[in-house]
């Protein structure tokens, strides 16, 4: 089941992956993010943490965000082990994943 899950999501990635919408982050993380952490990012149960008051989210530096967004986290890697499904690569223009960064950690927490 797992399995499953893994690649549903990394299909799903990379379908949407070669597109730019830099002028809307909020598309951004409804095309990359959504499907696995939530619309307003409240997590979904037994797939991905939530992302609204994550204290990695806020706290964390925008650099170390953007890694995890464009490098995933899977095996060792992972932050979140009580997550079965692995958080994968994202494949996107770097300011993309910075507009994305930015939309984590203002708009989206309020």
């Amino acid at each position: 089941m797992r399995s499953f899950f893994s690649v549903l999501v990394l299909l799903l990635i990379l379908a949407f992956a070669k597109t730019s919408i830099a002028a809307d982050p909020s598309a951004i993380y409804k095309s990359k993010c959504a499907l696995c952490h939530g619309a307003k990012g409240e997590g979904i149960k037994n797939m991905a943490p939530p992302h609204k008051g994550n204290k990695f989210v806020i706290e964390g530096k925008p650099e170390e965000i953007k890694k995890t967004i464009l490098e995933g986290r899977i095996g060792k890697a992972k932050k979140y082990k009580e997550y079965p499904v692995d958080m994968p690569k994202n494949v996107m223009p770097d300011a993309d994943a910075e507009a994305l960064v930015k939309y984590l950690k203002t708009d989206l927490q309020k």
